[in-house]
């Protein structure tokens, strides 16, 4: 069988193909691309039986180059959390979760195997589910689990973290940090989450946008202060940063 890898971040992309080459050596990897169009190309020329595609990437989605994958094996490759993820356990297209661990990996092969050569129907369906969380549109259900990922002692680790133990969510280039309780601490995650859709999926009543690159728990902001300009600042509970407020966001503490 033939596979194609598609991931905008080379060493992610060189990471999958090494673990695929240790657990599948019989798979054989033609193209390994940065983008959607490239994608699409590479399907188009060496007609793969299975393409690993990433959520996000430049020139087209991976759920784009999906749509025109024909009768091709899926599986997505993301970094969402598990409230998108968990409608989308399929037998004949899958997802992974980045990073990507050997035992996921592994039921990933076996499924693709087990559904060697069946129809690709239920391709269709699952793309538009999965659209449709990516927006935020589950059922009105907002957003309670996040998975996220630091590197540890020259490790992957991916936490699970309750969306309740948040302070704040900070957008970061292609990125979005995640600030947390961790116990007695507050520890910084990564997710590959643009800010604009963590703000269709959270809880209004909890979380307020404050500036283009954060939003805030108010439940855990405990103080605002104005510097000699008048720019206003928030102060989070048990946090010595303070964060800049936006000046059309300034209503939103006038009480305080």
């Amino acid at each position: 069988m033939k596979a194609v890898i598609a991931d905008d971040e080379p060493h992610l992309a060189q990471y999958l193909r090494d673990k695929l080459a240790r657990l599948w050596p019989e798979l054989q990897i033609v193209a390994v691309v940065d983008s959607g169009p490239a994608a699409v190309a590479a399907i188009a020329a060496h007609a793969p039986d299975i393409a690993f595609l990433d959520i996000r990437m430049p020139g087209a989605t991976g759920l784009q180059v999906a749509e025109s994958a024909g009768r091709m094996r899926v599986v997505f490759v993301t970094a969402y959390d598990q409230y998108a993820l968990d409608a989308f356990e399929r037998d004949a297209v899958d997802y992974l979760l980045k990073p990507v661990t050997d035992e996921r990996l592994g039921r990933t092969i076996e499924k693709l195997k087990r559904s060697a050569g069946t129809p690709a129907a239920e391709l269709t369906p699952l793309l538009a589910q999965l659209s449709q969380h990516l927006a935020g549109r589950s059922n009105g259900r907002q957003l309670r689990w996040i998975r996220a990922s630091t590197r540890s002692a020259g490790e992957d680790i991916t936490q699970q973290i309750a969306v309740a133990d948040v302070l704040y969510f900070q957008a970061d280039d292609k990125y979005t940090c995640v600030f947390a309780r961790d116990g007695k601490d507050i520890a910084e995650w990564l997710i590959r989450v643009p800010l604009s859709e963590l703000a269709e999926q959270l809880d209004p009543d909890d979380f307020a946008q404050i500036h283009r690159s954060v939003i805030v728990n108010m439940n855990v902001v405990n103080a605002t202060r104005r510097d000699l300009t008048g720019k206003l600042y928030v102060r989070i509970r048990d946090h010595t940063r303070e964060l800049p407020v936006a000046r059309q966001y300034v209503h939103l503490f006038r009480q305080m």
